[in-house]
């Protein structure tokens, strides 16, 4: 906005670079410009500033799709003025000499104008097409209706003004027909929710089974194994008892044949010594059958003696001792016989 400074009669304009000023005197206009700053005194004096800056415009209207349903469209239309000079012939943008401000509501009046027109031209799509094809197409099309309608029309390009961009930020329904239609799109992503749980459930169980076959599979080849492990231990217990009474019977074998041997080496050892003693006896007995009765009866009194450690008291009768006497009496005749022939034979 233009800045107007006073000085006792005269006044001082300042314009804003983003702005077209247009200066009439007495109707004729002295000067005009972007930008520009001059003198000016105020009796017959009429100042249009024109704003060259893009305008954003913020819209919102509802309509009706073509199956009756309310639609509330929301977006931004960005213009800008291109000839300020046609623009102000169109629309009063004549400034207060004294405060520099508009004296109309110029602005408001082409934001109403390309609201107006905006709103037209999507309530002519939005009519043509039923709510749930506008909702699945977006806010493309409609964006690009409003975009189109408006940068082609006449009006506004015969004013001076041109359209920089167009915005749709939503395309709604009302609440109850956006749940109404979002409940099959709920229910089939609910529907594939479950057949993920269900086939996620489906997949445990087979894993679940799969585990437990291993496992199952496990135990049995344990069980196999075991079972040979056991096999194995009676066969190896059996070929160690067989191993041992192998060993038992080959000791007691080697055993009985060394008694055997040691009792045939005693027996015959037995049978010399016996054969011996049975020749000494023998011999012996030889000796004492041709031996007379006295010297008989003197070796078994020797022996006797030998043989009684001590004699307490010996009896003797009349019938042994007098056979006894006559026999020592013979054999001490016999003697003396001997020496006297021994004597003489000398």
């Amino acid at each position: 906005m233009a800045t107007i400074s006073s000085f006792l009669f005269c006044r001082h304009l300042r314009g804003e670079s983003t702005a077209h000023l247009l200066f009439f005197k007495n109707g004729k206009l002295k000067t005009s410009g972007r930008g520009i700053s001059f003198w000016f005194l105020p009796l017959g004096a009429s100042i249009t500033e024109v704003p060259l800056d893009d305008r954003e415009l913020p819209f919102l209207f509802h309509g009706a799709s073509s199956d009756y349903q309310e639609i509330t469209v929301q977006g931004v239309i960005t213009y800008r003025v291109i000839a300020p000079d046609v623009l102000a012939d169109r629309v009063d943008f004549t400034l207060d000499t004294a405060t520099g401000a508009f004296t109309k509501q110029p602005l408001d009046k082409l934001a109403l104008l390309v609201t107006q027109l905006a709103q037209q031209l999507a309530m002519g799509d939005l009519t043509r097409s039923p709510l749930r094809s506008i909702l699945e197409e977006g806010i493309d099309r409609l964006r690009a209706a409003i975009h189109h309608g408006l940068t082609s029309d006449a009006g506004l390009a015969a004013m001076g003004l041109e359209i920089v961009s167009t915005r749709v930020s939503s395309v709604k329904a009302t609440s109850e027909m956006e749940k109404a239609l979002q409940m099959p799109a709920r229910e089939k992503i609910q529907q594939q929710a479950d057949e993920a749980t269900f086939a996620r459930r489906a997949l445990a169980v087979e894993k679940e089974r799969a585990i437990q076959e291993n496992t199952l599979h496990t135990q049995i080849e344990l069980a196999k194994r075991e079972e040979q492990l056991i096999e194995q231990r009676g066969q190896n217990e059996r070929r160690r008892a067989t191993e041992a009474a192998e060993a038992k019977r080959i000791e007691v074998e080697s055993t009985a044949s060394h008694g055997k041997i040691q009792a045939e080496a005693q027996a015959g050892n037995i049978r010399v010594i016996e054969v011996a003693k049975v020749e000494a006896e023998r011999e012996r007995m030889a000796i004492y059958r041709d031996l007379p009765q006295s010297a008989m009866m003197g070796l078994a009194a020797r022996d006797l003696a030998n043989n009684l450690k001590r004699i307490e008291h010996l009896s003797i009768g009349s019938d042994l001792l007098g056979p006894m006497l006559t026999r020592l009496a013979q054999a001490g005749t016999a003697r003396l016989e001997e020496g006297a022939i021994k004597v003489e034979e000398k």
